[in-house]
């Protein structure tokens, strides 16, 4: 079994959901500490200006982990909501996938966390992501080191590979996933080109850019973004 573990971001880019499309499940990274300003609340969408970010504003005291953290306001759905909506007036699939992900961001909730998830699994519905999906704090490892943390998670799903994004080179340690007897991947990916709104093409932007703007046809462009070598 090959296992893949990312943290639960927000609307994540198309990266994110290629790799889940590699794996043979996905661990969402709940039980790490929550970075602020980093991509775990937010993220872009492209407008008539240019990029824009996309934000849920949190309740957060370091050293809260990701699970920990709590949605510090019930109005912002309506703000972001209508960003997305004049964005992408004149996407041809916004109608298509947005309601029911405008339901998940409307539906009260207290969980920065729980929201994410339940963005993720939606948006992996649309792009027929097969991979099932677990919560690290739902396996209860060890979260004292990173590398440790990565191992026993593996360890619970029995899984003999994990597949690391590509800036896992610079700082996994190689032979300690070899004595546990797991092959180690790293992700291949190179952000995709494809037909956008508004002028210039901008890269690096939320499943959202690329979902409203290509609707089927995004699954496999995301199939397409690369592979994985050892």
């Amino acid at each position: 079994m090959l296992v893949t573990i990312h943290q639960p971001n927000f609307l994540p880019w198309p990266g994110f959901f290629h790799k889940w499309m590699l794996a043979d499940a996905l661990i969402l990274l709940d039980t790490v500490q929550y970075e602020k300003n980093e991509w775990q609340n937010r993220n872009r969408i492209k407008t008539a200006q240019g990029a824009q970010w996309l934000t849920v504003p949190v309740r957060y005291r370091y050293p809260e982990k990701i699970n920990e953290v709590g949605i510090a306001d019930k109005r912002w759905p309506r703000k972001l909501c209508g960003s997305v909506e004049q964005a992408y007036a004149r996407a041809p699939y916004l109608k298509t996938y947005w309601p029911p992900l405008r339901d998940i961001l409307n539906e009260p909730c207290e969980s920065l966390r729980d929201m994410n998830v339940a963005l993720i699994r939606a948006v992996g519905g649309f792009l027929s992501c097969q991979a099932p999906v677990y919560m690290a704090a739902d396996l209860a490892v060890d979260d004292t080191d990173p590398t440790v943390r990565l191992l026993e998670l593996c360890a619970k799903l029995d899984a003999d590979a994990y597949l690391s994004g590509q800036e896992g080179r610079a700082y996994l340690d190689a032979e300690a996933f070899a004595r546990r007897g797991l092959k180690l991947y790293f992700q291949q990916v190179d952000a995709p080109v494809y037909k956008q709104l508004h002028g210039d093409f901008i890269s690096h932007l939320s499943i959202l850019d690329l979902l409203f703007n290509l609707g089927p046809e995004a699954s496999v462009v995301i199939k397409n973004m690369g592979g994985m070598t050892a």
